[in-house]
């Protein structure tokens, strides 16, 4: 584990595509095109199959505007996360821990950890039901399985980005072919179809389906990694090879993101098709899916193509997950460890709830813990989602390329509608925790975990608009460079030196002489802070007293053999009191004083010496460290 040496985002693939060679046709465009597929994989990933079952099976085709919508949603949300690292060059991990301080950037790094792990628990489930449904292997075994795919992901970031890419490709196509397949086996009424993408929610629970696709759809790591991907393109830092790497990008997410919208609607499609018409409304678990496929299709190749798409979209978004790990990691703490370890941490971490869950509750409350990973999802995705329009609408660090008042609008309208989807989600999911007596732990837990999730969203929210702010009023103040005119030197006759005697005196004698020169009158002060000096003041005469004068005697002595006009006095009782005094009486024009640099607690058990001495006194002071 170690400090990166670099500041680019996944140093290892960074720009190792380079578009700035030569091409011609759809070469040129094709050099673009890829990051946004590997985005396109979160949004057709296991844990959205489970809401998309539900709302087809309960009201047909009556929900998939929803999908369409929240697709656009999508859509302008990860254009934006492209945005800004092909402008700025910064993942969105990075430009979170340029403007926030510390702390929040650590509770940003742990809800970003905590969503990503969330993600990869669907995706291990996903996968385990997969496996089990196409070789009939216990769940468990398929949960187990899925670790090996750490070595895939090794394997695949060593062939380079582009192969990465095509492998996530080829997954992607194997989903959206299996879904045809099945869609053209369930031959669904094209008229029916297109009625669905009329605005309507026919009931509470339909709006309850509705909410839950939404909040399913825009998955907060895919706004870290979408960042990050782009900035494997090497483009050139004029304004023409920006715009031509925004528009190509905006094709990319186009296509990509439209396949993802295509395999939801095929899901939904095929729930409505298949169990809506026939009168299993009650369909939600992908187990279940699986196997009235068999019946109600008459044929054995819809659940086979079923559960081979189920392993594809794990295996696809489990490449993804890790790679927003890494971003997430490198772009807050500025830190790096083994591939291969980050990825065995993050299958760990989904694995091991996987296991325990399975081991306790038995492989039926599996699709509970689906729906607890989306909720996890949906905690998370305002803290990504706000940082990341203050960050494109900056116009001193976006220059031209940040976006327009109508997209800021728009941006800001689908942030609010997400974020209140999400938490109206949540709020029903700990509503039954309310409703039953007792429970108090878990009560009190939730409403301290509101609470801080409460103050932490709007110090992320308010802080980019004061620091925004501060910028201004800087470059208010300080609009035009002062013209210097004839302006007198002042003449430095006495330096004070405060003296520690210890081993930095001769430092702060140093800087003193440099100040000045034989002529300068140089005077030595130092505070006795023994019990008795403290009590008595100028009548101490403590081992303490005679010693520090027996210091500072021996100081004067050896300058004024180099020829230094030198003086000396020591004070009493207060430090700051006593300096501030020594100093007006002797007439200097300039105070030395040391500083150890300490900060925080440190200023309470040490003292602020500096900083009251300094706003007392009328003169220069040269603080040395």
């Amino acid at each position: 584990m170690v400090q990166q040496s670099s500041e680019a985002s996944l140093s290892e693939v960074h720009e190792s595509v380079d578009v700035t060679k030569p091409r011609k046709g759809w070469k040129r465009i094709l050099a673009y095109l890829g990051p946004a597929y590997l985005i396109s994989v979160g949004y057709m990933d296991p844990g959205n199959w489970a809401t998309d079952l539900a709302g087809g099976a309960r009201f047909g085709y009556a929900l998939i505007w929803v999908l369409l919508m929240s697709n656009l949603m999508a859509l302008l949300l990860q254009g934006l996360s492209a945005r800004l690292g092909i402008v700025r060059r910064r993942d969105l991990a990075q430009a979170n821990r340029e403007v926030y301080p510390r702390f929040i950037n650590f509770a940003l790094y742990l809800l970003a950890e905590l969503a990503i792990a969330a993600t990869d628990l669907a995706e291990v489930l996903g996968m385990a039901i997969g496996i089990q449904l196409l070789f009939g292997l216990p769940l468990i075994w398929g949960v187990s399985i899925t670790i090996l795919d750490t070595f895939l992901l090794l394997y695949l970031q060593r062939l380079g980005i582009r192969k990465m890419e095509a492998f996530i490709i080829a997954l992607v196509a194997i989903i959206a072919l299996s879904f045809l397949a099945e869609i053209i086996m369930a031959q669904p009424n094209l008229g029916e179809v297109v009625t669905g993408f009329i605005p309507s929610i026919p009931n509470d629970e339909a709006l309850y389906i509705a909410i839950a696709i939404i909040g399913a759809t825009v998955m907060p790591h895919n706004l870290y990694l979408h960042s990050a991907l782009v900035q494997t393109r090497k483009i050139k830092n004029d304004d023409n090879s920006i715009k031509k790497a925004l528009k190509y990008n905006m094709f990319d997410s186009a296509i990509a993101l439209n396949a993802a919208f295509f395999v939801n609607a095929a899901i939904l499609i095929l729930a409505a098709s298949v169990f809506f018409k026939t009168g299993n409304t009650g369909v939600a678990e992908l187990k279940e899916a699986h196997h009235l496929l068999d019946g109600l299709l008459g044929n054995k190749l819809a659940p086979t193509l079923f559960a081979i798409a189920l392993i594809a979209a794990g295996q696809s978004s489990t490449v993804t997950g890790t790679l927003a790990g890494q971003i997430v990691m490198e772009g807050y703490l500025n830190l790096r460890i083994n591939p291969w370890i980050r990825r065995l941490i993050t299958r760990l971490l989904a694995i091991v709830p996987a296991v325990i869950c399975i081991l306790v509750f038995g492989e039926g409350r599996v699709d509970s813990l689906l729906v607890l990973s989306q909720v996890v999802l949906s905690l998370q995705l305002g803290f990504a989602v706000i940082p990341l329009i203050h960050f494109v609408s900056d116009k001193e660090t976006m220059g031209n390329f940040a976006i327009k008042w109508h997209v800021k609008m728009l941006a800001w309208l689908i942030a609010g509608v997400l974020i209140y989807l999400n938490v109206r989600m949540v709020a029903n999911e700990v509503g039954s925790v309310f409703a039953q007596d007792g429970n108090w732990l878990w009560k009190t837990t939730i409403i301290v975990a509101a609470i801080l999730f409460t103050v932490l969203f709007l110090l992320m929210t308010i802080l980019p608009v004061i620091k925004k702010r501060q910028r201004q009023d800087n470059v208010r103040m300080h609009k035009e460079p002062a013209v210097l005119q004839q302006f007198t030197i002042p003449r430095v006759d006495c330096i004070a030196v405060a003296l520690e005697f210890t081993k930095n005196d001769e430092k702060l004698i140093a800087h003193a002489l440099s100040q000045g020169n034989h002529v300068t009158k140089y005077l030595l002060v130092h505070i006795v802070e023994s019990a008795s000096a403290k009590m008595l003041g100028e009548a101490s005469d403590d081992y303490e007293t005679r010693k520090d004068q027996q210091h500072l005697d021996s100081y004067i002595q050896q300058l004024q053999v180099q020829g230094y006009n030198v003086e000396g006095r020591l004070g009493y009782r207060n430090r700051i009191t006593e300096i501030v005094r020594l100093v007006e009486e002797g007439n200097a024009n300039m105070l030395v004083l040391g500083a150890h640099r300490h900060s925080g607690v440190f200023d309470y058990l040490y003292g602020e010496t500096v900083e009251q001495v300094r706003h007392r006194l009328k003169i220069p002071v040269l603080i040395v460290n």
